[in-house]
């Protein structure tokens, strides 16, 4: 652990101090510490809340990786353009990027455990802040929106909370966007080769055993498997011309909520790939995040400026 990581876990509280100007208005925590697990790295996110005396709606984001790289900045090219947190802040509401401990970390359920801490954590200083707790959205993309729907689906499970960080909290959320995330993590393996290299594939890693042994472990750590009777409403999109989630990983999900009750809605993207590659420049500049905005905004009761 570098000097950086031990004098975040040692004063994390202090790190709520660290407030900057927001060039986008309002303000900016960097680095705040939401959990210092026994053996591991701090675990951290950032937060963004815009200008106004009202309490803001939260957004928490999960980014992805395969669950096995990324940090609350991961990104590349086209989800920079589309800016999720930087158009979701323009709208009002308040953007939490969390971290999470990764496939070469820990294993399953620990990533949803974590994302879970945040959640509470958030909740528990919700005045300091300026966030409201009853309005609390949770979105994701890839790995990140697999996250995302679990912890939607398993909102104050008490199987499911773990013992991270600040216990007690819910984890009840109001509203779940789930981007390209993996629902099913036992028909994913069934189109996929291994890789050449003999490494586990990504599912593989999160549960921490092989395929072929491991059914039941990837079919609980499933968002498809996981539809009970409680769940916030959904807005899933996904690309229809994507090659490493197929846009089916999705339908499969929208279709167990609708069966189940649950409010629910499907947007797939015309041409996209994953990340929303190759989407046309209206639904890449603009449309994607105007839907997600229109949904989030309907769900947590926030009208966007403008």
């Amino acid at each position: 652990m570098d000097t950086f990581e031990t004098d975040l876990a040692q004063e994390p509280e202090r790190l709520i101090d660290e407030r900057f100007p927001d060039p986008r208005g309002g303000t900016y925590w960097p680095h705040l510490v939401y959990a210092r697990p026994d053996g591991a790295r701090p675990l951290m996110l950032d937060l963004r809340v815009p200008e106004g005396a009202a309490a803001r709606p939260l957004v928490v984001y999960i980014h992805g990786g395969g669950w096995r790289i990324g940090t609350p900045k991961y990104d590349n090219p086209t989800l920079r353009r589309i800016d999720a947190p930087g158009r979701l802040h323009a709208a009002g509401f308040a953007v939490a990027r969390i971290s999470y401990r990764l496939s070469g970390e820990a294993t399953w359920p620990v990533p949803l455990h974590d994302c879970k801490a945040a959640i509470r954590w958030l909740r528990a200083r919700a005045d300091t802040f300026g966030v409201d707790p009853r309005r609390v959205a949770v979105m994701g993309e890839s790995a990140g929106g697999h996250l995302a729907a679990m912890v939607a689906l398993t909102g104050d499970d008490p199987e499911m909370e773990g013992a991270v960080g600040e216990t007690g909290g819910s984890t009840r959320v109001a509203a779940a966007v789930n981007w390209y995330g993996v629902t099913d993590l036992w028909s994913i393996g069934e189109r996929r080769e291994p890789p050449p290299d003999g490494a586990p594939r990504m599912e593989e890693a999160l549960i921490g055993g092989p395929r072929a042994a491991n059914r039941t472990a990837l079919e609980a750590a499933s968002p498809v498997r996981t539809v009970g009777a409680a769940a916030p409403p959904f807005l899933h999109q996904h690309g229809d011309a994507d090659r490493i989630v197929p846009h089916s990983q999705a339908e499969a999900l929208h279709a167990a909520l609708k069966e189940a009750g649950h409010d629910t809605i499907l947007d797939l993207v015309p041409g996209a790939d994953h990340c929303f590659w190759g989407a046309a420049p209206a639904d890449r500049d603009g449309g994607i995040m105007d839907r997600a905005i229109a949904f989030l905004g309907a769900h947590l009761g926030h009208a966007a400026p403008g």
